[in-house]
This record gives structure tokens, C-alpha cells and sequence, in this order.
């Protein structure tokens, strides 16, 4: 996302949201972050922006449909990218570490369980949480 779409959302181009959205877009594989998480990055870039700057700026994001915030049972909320994808997610109990996954089984089933209770299905939100003990092949 660039500046220009930054604008096309309504926000200003700002250094602290372009560093943000910088950050969220080359955070890789672990791209589920808290705002603390990002904020330790900006330190680490030797970026001026404070840690009320960086929450400020994620509620923008997902006010304008850039990030979602996900909560989740252990008082972790985490910010993605909105991709538009549909995916469910994994937390490790021990770590706080979130994976994504998608299953086609599963997404069928939930489709099936809303039509037959009478629901148009508009989203759904999946939360497996465990402890990791070993790394699947």
C-alpha cells in the first residue's frame, strides 16, 4: 500500500503511518503483531515514534479496513494486514505465538451450520488455542 492509497482511505500521509504500514507489510511469516511489536521494531529502525503514536495509528488502520485487530483469550489483541482472505488462527498457549490456517473442510462445514440454522453468513472467526509440542513435518 502506498501513500496514494493511504489517501484514498481517507488518511493523511503521515512518516509515523507509512513506517507503520512499512512494517506490517514486510513482517513475513510472523506478520501477526502486537502494537508493542511494532514499536520495537520503529526503536529499532532508531525511529521517533512513540508507543501511544503506534496504537493511535493501528485503531486508523483498522478503522479504515487496512488492519484487523484480532483478540484473543489470553488479553493478546494482534494487527494483520487485511488481505480479504479468510484464514483461522492457532495460539500457543505458552509462547502467545499465532499461526494462521486454512482448512477447506472446515470452511465448507461453517457454511453448511449457518445455512441450516437460517443464517446468511456475512464472516466467521476460528480460534484454536494449545500448546505447541512438536513442529509438524
Amino acid at each position: 500500500m502506498s501513500g496514494a492509497e493511504l489517501k484514498k482511505v481517507g488518511l493523511k500521509v503521515t512518516l509515523p503511518r507509512l513506517k507503520i504500514l512499512e512494517i506490517l507489510e514486510t513482517a513475513g511469516e510472523d506478520h501477526h503483531l502486537t502494537a508493542e511489536d511494532v514499536y520495537k521494531l520503529l526503536l529499532e529502525q532508531q525511529e521517533d515514534v512513540g508507543l501511544a503514536t503506534v496504537y493511535r495509528v493501528l485503531t486508523q488502520f483498522e478503522q479504515a479496513g487496512i488492519v484487523r485487530r484480532l483478540n484473543f483469550e489470553n488479553n493478546i489483541s494482534i494487527f494483520e494486514l487485511d488481505t480479504g482472505d479468510n484464514h483461522d488462527h492457532l495460539v500457543c498457549l505458552k509462547t502467545g505465538k499465532v499461526k494462521e490456517f486454512v482448512d477447506p473442510v472446515i470452511e465448507e462445514r461453517i457454511k453448511v451450520i449457518a445455512k441450516e440454522n437460517g443464517y446468511d453468513l456475512s464472516w466467521h472467526s476460528l480460534v484454536i488455542y494449545g500448546a505447541l509440542v512438536k513442529q509438524p513435518d
